[in-house]
């Protein structure tokens, strides 16, 4: 009659183990959801900007990311001489060139 009870107890051990596997599913699901549309999105977008930073010289018309428009007027390592409006200079980080003002300058077409 034992023998009943441990076999019984033994089946439910075997029954609740795939259990805990199929509730672990929808965790991975989320994350893999998560990677797709947040994170690899946005280390593309990190990506192109390393590009940009690294492929900027003198002459080029860019925008920082506090929203000054100059044109650049030396490189070096790790600092960028930036020309603004009257012939003022500023020294700004190089990491801290948002894009090309090109981009945002050109008028939208009319319709």
């Amino acid at each position: 009659m034992l023998d009943f009870f441990i076999s019984s107890a033994q089946a439910q051990d075997a029954v609740a183990s795939p259990n805990a596997f199929v509730s672990f599913i929808p965790m991975v699901l989320i994350f893999v959801v998560i990677y797709f549309l947040m994170l690899r999105p946005q280390k593309k977008k990190m990506e192109q900007e390393k590009q940009f930073i690294e492929g900027i010289k003198k002459g080029d018309e860019v925008f920082t990311k506090s929203g000054i428009l100059g044109i650049i007027q030396g490189v070096n390592e790790k600092v960028v001489t930036l020309e603004v409006e009257g012939g003022v200079k500023l020294k700004i980080l190089k990491n801290q060139i948002a894009g090309s003002s090109k981009a945002i300058l050109t008028p939208a077409p009319t319709k």
